[in-house]
């Protein structure tokens, strides 16, 4: 009887991977046939009429944007266990599998707890928030240089209506954290002010390992983004397009999305802003697409392979 049921948690895991491949498989081909922003047969043409050599140098960044992802997730998560480099690669790729395809990519937390064992997954949980939040502050810290850039340059008008109706969700927000900061929250013991002492407990050289890791690859992310819009015959000097394109990733980060609509917003975002510069639509959603293809649908292909094949080890 248990190797029945040994058998059959294989067989029902095999299927699971399965249906999430498929899933993510074919959220990525009907977002590519059905763009509607970018037709994907004039994009690929365009593409191998571009110089070879640049298109090379585009993957070179992306390679490097997930290489400090990767680091950054191997530091963090040796607060419980060491793992080594190519580990640690294939738990973020494969977990960037499974978490494309849900909202707001919340897929990421329960696909690395997955290559944990039992008694460790609530803490990886607790790791991969960490891991992300510290993303979130480089993306924070940057983008608000960069609105108060924009705002300035571009004499933006400000709404004092919404300022004051942000405050007041802000404050809320806050008020609300206090009164439950001792109750609850998605699992027994996990509340709050656990939350924050767990988070003091990391040892003081991961957290600027992981805040460097962080800014690295945000700053590679970016370099990216701007190479590309030359790329699609943008001319825009990187004083001019740095503020933008922090701002860009920031108000993109701080709108919750579900999966469909993800792409969309993006491009919608990069629009506007860079419209503000008397840039055209066309190159900017060609740059946004691009960015997609290059850190999320290639990795996600490759992290689907992992998925697949991988068995935790521990170095």
């Amino acid at each position: 009887m248990t190797v029945v049921n040994h058998k059959a948690k294989q067989y029902l895991l095999i299927a699971l991977k399965v249906f999430i491949l498929a899933g993510t498989f074919i959220y990525i081909y009907l977002k590519i046939t059905q763009n509607e922003a970018v037709d994907f047969k004039e994009f690929s043409k365009l593409i191998v009429r571009k110089n070879t050599s640049t298109i090379f140098t585009f993957l070179l960044l992306a390679t490097a944007n997930w290489f400090f992802e990767v680091l950054k997730w191997k530091t963090i998560v040796s607060e419980i266990q060491n793992i080594s480099f190519l580990t640690a690669m294939k738990q973020s790729l494969s977990s960037l599998t499974v978490s494309l395809a849900t909202p707001n990519r919340i897929g990421e937390y329960g696909a690395k707890a997955y290559f944990f064992e039992k008694e460790k997954r609530k803490r990886v949980l607790l790791l991969t928030f960490y891991h992300n939040t510290f993303q979130m502050v480089v993306t924070v810290f940057f983008g608000l240089i960069g609105l108060v850039i924009v705002f300035k340059k571009y004499d933006l008008p400000i709404d004092a209506s919404k300022l004051v109706i942000g405050l007041l969700i802000l404050g809320i927000l806050l008020i609300l954290g206090i009164v439950f900061k001792k109750q609850p929250l998605i699992f027994k013991g996990l509340t709050f002010s656990n939350i924050w002492l767990k988070f003091k407990n990391i040892s003081s050289s991961v957290k600027i390992k992981v805040f460097f890791y962080a800014s690295i690859r945000y700053l590679i992310f970016c370099l990216l983004f701007y190479y590309l819009l030359l790329f699609f015959g943008v001319s825009i000097s990187i004083s001019q397009a740095a503020p933008l394109i922090f701002s860009m990733y920031l108000l993109v980060s701080v709108v919750p999305t579900i999966f469909i609509f993800d792409v969309v917003v993006r491009g919608g975002v990069s629009v506007w802003l860079f419209s503000l510069a008397g840039i055209s639509e066309l190159p900017v959603l060609s740059t946004v697409f691009s960015m997609w293809i290059l850190n999320f649908v290639i990795p996600s292909v490759i992290g689907g392979y992992y998925l697949l094949t991988y068995k935790p080890e521990v170095e």
